[in-house]
């Protein structure tokens, strides 16, 4: 599994530049798949990390910080899946499917380098840098977050932009309904 991890996290830091050859790197078989999955649980620190600048800046939530990180930890487990099975569904319609494994693969992996950038660019907020310049950064880390998902649908997929936009949107929209449901958990 070390190498699995090694070859995942090179992979995704040339995906993170651009650079197609990252894909190279990337396990494209079903089973390869599967394995980039623990990119979850390696992305799950900086991912309480996000949630708890957050919470800092607007609050706890108002169910309480137990109930408010049971629900974001079921909507994360949640957003993983789902997205997966989403897009696998997605590129059978598409007549992709022989691609999706590199391209799931490289999403998993490439999710850590998402969220090592926002997290760098939340941390000068969370050290007291005005609020007007902290949104700035967390935009552009938003913005490159959008890239990189896009760049790495277009390439691993072999779509044109308009199709990979789909991914990329068919992620937003399933990230706004789940954070609706993770706020309604929360709340009590």
């Amino acid at each position: 599994m070390r190498e699995v991890i090694v070859s995942g996290l090179a992979g995704a830091f040339l995906l993170g530049r651009g650079r197609s050859e990252g894909f190279a790197l990337m396990e494209d078989t079903p089973e390869g798949a599967w394995r980039s999955f623990v990119a979850a649980l390696l992305c799950l620190p900086a991912f309480l990390a996000i949630r708890v600048f957050a919470w800092a800046g607007i609050g706890a939530p108002e169910g309480g910080l137990l109930r408010g990180l049971l629900a974001e930890l079921i909507g994360y487990s949640i957003a993983w899946t789902a997205f997966a099975l989403l897009s696998l569904g997605i590129a059978r319609a598409w007549g992709r499917n022989g691609e999706w494994p590199r391209f799931i693969s490289a999403w998993n992996w490439t999710n850590i380098v998402q969220y090592l950038v926002l997290l760098a660019l939340m941390l000068p907020g969370a050290l007291g840098l005005p609020d007007a310049l902290s949104q700035v950064l967390t935009l552009v880390g938003l913005a490159y977050a959008v890239w990189l998902e896009w760049f790495v649908a277009r390439r691993a997929l072999g779509v044109e932009g308009g199709r990979a936009a789909i991914i990329v949107a068919l992620d937003l929209v399933l990230g706004l309904f789940l954070g609706g449901l993770i706020r309604t958990l929360s709340e009590g």
